[in-house]
């Protein structure tokens, strides 16, 4: 069974190669509206999106988030940022701190609940915002490496304490509208999905998982298939042991002390 929503889904792939035109301003809003119809915990929109237009934010990002120069010529880059800050401006300036206090109420601090909820309410914002411009035949790419170099963003942008970045959107539309040579390779719906309580993953479900990764992987390095390197090997030494995930590990880290603190 197929439908238009579905097949954005499943032809939908991260574009970072972009043409030097601009979005036209009808086809923004409307991806702006429809970035405003997600999901969000008890319609407060725990999340704030800066649109960054200023060239030279943009190359200074291109060098924070592990030097991608494709920030810089993206034409439409948004910064999503897990904002409580708002909310907590308007319970002072409106008076209902005060108002609290006089009924007997004490204070709650904002907390790490309020962090996770205006994550989650930031990122499906950003879904919401990439399938609306993917229906426009606009490309886009999630840019991880923003969690990095924690102090920079927070100076660049100005962050007040309950306003922390999610995530990195660029937009454009795409250079080669061709089909990829190598698409990327997703799992079978049953090595992902868990009945009723989760499943440990043993070696067995794990090769049935990545596998067909694996065998790409493989083509694309020319390894032969008694080879000892795996999907495995691949990830902990490019990923997971590398100098990056370090920093965004010690970003992450400030990025809680400073909301929790």
């Amino acid at each position: 069974m197929e439908n238009e929503v579905m097949n954005i889904l499943m032809k939908r792939r991260s574009c970072r190669s972009f043409l030097q035109k601009d979005i036209e301003p009808e086809k923004k809003e409307m991806i702006q509206k429809a970035t405003l119809r997600a999901p969000t915990a008890g319609n407060q929109l725990f999340y704030s999106i800066i649109d960054i237009k200023d060239r030279n934010i943009k190359e200074k990002l291109a060098v924070l988030c592990d030097n991608q120069p494709m920030i810089a010529k993206a034409p439409m880059v948004w910064l999503f940022v897990a904002d409580v800050q708002k909310w907590e401006n308007f319970y002072r300036l409106n008076g209902s701190v005060e108002k609290g206090k006089q009924r007997g109420i004490q204070e709650r601090k904002v907390g790490a609940g309020e962090l996770f909820l205006a994550l989650d309410d930031a990122l499906i914002a950003a879904q919401n915002a990439v399938i609306a411009a993917e229906s426009f035949g606009i490309g886009s790419c999630y840019i991880g490496d923003i969690l990095e170099n924690h102090e920079q963003i927070v100076s660049m942008f100005s962050l007040p304490k309950y306003a922390a970045v999610a995530t990195l959107l660029v937009f454009g539309y795409p250079k080669s509208t061709q089909e990829l040579a190598h698409p990327s390779i997703r799992p079978s719906v049953d090595a992902v999905f868990m009945e009723n309580s989760y499943q440990d993953y043993t070696l067995e479900k794990l090769k049935y998982a990545y596998g067909e990764q694996e065998k790409a992987m493989r083509r694309r390095k020319g390894l032969p298939e008694d080879s000892d390197e795996t999907i495995s090997d691949d990830y902990y030494f490019r990923k997971h042991m590398s100098d990056f995930m370090e920093e965004m590990n010690r970003s992450g880290k400030l990025l809680y002390q400073r909301w929790m603190e």
